[in-house]
């Protein structure tokens, strides 16, 4: 039974709890609930203890927080990168998410320190004259809320979704609360226990409630907030709650899309945008086995070119190894749970309703090295649908190895095509044609959070379609959740309190100006 650490102790629920299974044995690995856990205290807790030791230091001081927790996991890698293929995660899967979520705190705490003041207040904007003498001005100031962050978390990034909420909301002084998504909540545990091993977090600064978190924004208020990572149907119940319609909790939420990558007409077979677009197709296909939320679910093509995409994709993928993570030879694990996979597989069924299945088979895959049917394996799905009009590649995300050809006739067709998903996270155009890239890009850009263009001189350096990173927004419009949980100091400023102070300039100098010693109110 995963215990919660609350109120400054690890706490053991009450119940029978819910069944974690491994994704490679199907095995019973550890059970999760909430039962018996008082939220409320642990939210009460944060609040006093960990948000008033943290509003004390300066965002310089909390920047060095996340440098030193950085630090210290990364001597630490490796056990979560083990315990992580309980979860079907192969060693660079692993990677992603471990050696991602380190690099966020890092990032962040650099960049504190060069864009933040050694200070408790950030002042944002001129100073805005008022009066005709001089004697009453106004100026914009940021400040810490005496609140606390819930974070709720999806099951497919157990490090990098703690760890990147965790670095925006510490340096705004703001404790936080994690839920983890159950099906890898004993990841997060390990982390947490591993953050407390740091002794680095002020006291209160850093809670975490395994299983369902009944009730938990039903004692969030006004200075409170909730970032949620998960799917458009999740995020829609939460933000119904009456603590978020009633009460003013900030409520942020990056969701599922359908996101998509654009070849280029000029990007034919034998060129290098060709083989990029092929490579970066599959291999977001297979990383995590395809659960990430910037996975690309729908591969736009000149029409003419779609029997030559299906071609070097299905003779790419045949390359693809199924099997243990752990075994070196493997390169795409199992999905997350049979659960899940029965799921994946209602989806591709759903799919095919418009398109037809030309790589992979939902019922049968070979496995190296483990049982097919007890863990929760499944072959890379590729798909194509002649009608791109149909609604269902556009409506219905997969979330696996999963993704859908259409063609498209002209730029103007393809921004259509790529606007029907609703809102993204992520998009891509493969072209070495400057012409297209910016119509299409200029196109794509209101509805899309991040769009990477690429050609055979940014390859070398290309992070790809599929990483945020911490520097950039991470986050979409639409259906895609409309919230931005990266985008460097500007998601530090979203947890801040804006606040237009008017007085005269000696006044408003006394209240803005660096403190010789750090004063932040409790």
């Amino acid at each position: 039974m995963l215990k919660s650490f609350v109120t400054g102790r690890w706490v053991e629920p009450q119940g029978d709890g819910v069944s974690i299974e491994d994704a490679v044995t199907g095995a019973e690995i550890a059970r999760a609930s909430s039962a018996g856990i008082d939220v409320a205290a642990a939210l009460a807790y944060g609040r006093r203890h960990g948000g008033r030791a943290l509003r004390a230091l300066t965002f310089h001081e909390r920047a060095g927080l996340l440098k030193a927790l950085g630090l210290f996991l990364k001597d630490h890698r490796a056990e979560l990168y083990e315990l992580s293929t309980h979860a079907g995660a192969t060693l660079a899967d692993a990677r992603i998410d471990v050696d991602g979520g380190i690099g966020v705190l890092l990032s962040y705490a650099s960049r504190a320190v060069r864009e933040l003041p050694d200070d408790t207040v950030i002042l944002d904007g001129p100073l805005e004259p008022l009066g005709r003498t001089g004697q009453f001005v106004a100026q914009h100031v940021l400040t810490s809320r005496p609140g606390i962050v819930v974070q709720i978390n999806a099951f497919n990034f157990p490090v990098w979704g703690p760890l990147e909420k965790l670095a925006p909301t510490l340096l705004a002084g703001l404790p936080t609360l994690i839920k983890p998504a159950t099906p890898t909540a004993y990841v997060t545990v390990r982390l947490v226990e591993l953050v407390l091993k740091a002794g680095v977090l002020p006291e209160g600064a850093l809670q975490l409630v395994c299983g369902r978190g009944e009730g938990i924004l039903d004692h969030l208020g006004g200075q409170d907030a909730v970032a949620f990572t998960g799917s458009a149907t999740t995020a829609r119940q939460l933000a119904a709650q009456p603590s978020v319609l009633n009460r003013g909790v900030r409520f942020q939420a990056e969701t599922d899309s359908l996101n998509c990558s654009i070849l280029g007409p000029d990007a034919t077979p034998g060129t290098p945008e060709f083989d990029l677009f092929i490579a970066q197709l599959v291999g977001e296909m297979t990383a995590k086995a395809g659960q990430k939320c910037t996975a690309i679910r729908r591969a736009l093509v000149p029409a003419h070119h779609v029997g030559a995409v299906v071609d070097a994709t299905r003779a790419r993928l045949a390359a693809v190894v199924v099997g243990h993570p752990a075994d070196p030879a493997v390169t795409m694990g199992p999905l997350v749970s049979r659960a899940h996979r029965e799921g994946v597989r209602r989806a591709v069924t759903a799919l095919r309703t418009a398109g037809r299945l030309v790589a992979g088979d939902p019922a049968n895959v070979a496995v190296l090295g483990a049982d097919p049917e007890h863990g929760a394996f499944l072959a890379p799905q590729l798909l194509v649908v002649d009608d791109p009009t149909r609604p269902e590649p556009h409506e219905i995300e997969a979330f696996g190895p999963v993704s859908t050809v259409l063609g498209y006739s002209d730029p103007e067709d393809a921004i259509l095509l790529a606007t029907r998903g609703r809102g993204s996270l992520a998009g891509s155009v493969v072209t070495a044609d400057a012409t297209f890239a910016r119509k299409v890009v200029r196109g794509l850009a209101p509805w899309h959070g991040r769009i990477l263009v690429l050609d055979r001189d940014a390859a070398g350096e290309s992070t790809g379609h599929g990483s945020p990173l911490p520097m950039l927004v991470h986050g979409g419009p639409g259906r895609a959740g409309g919230g931005e949980e990266l985008g460097g100091m500007r998601s530090v400023r979203h947890h801040l309190q804006r606040t237009a102070v008017q007085a005269s300039p000696r006044l408003l100098a006394a209240v803005t100006d660096p403190p010789a010693t750090s004063d932040a109110p409790a």
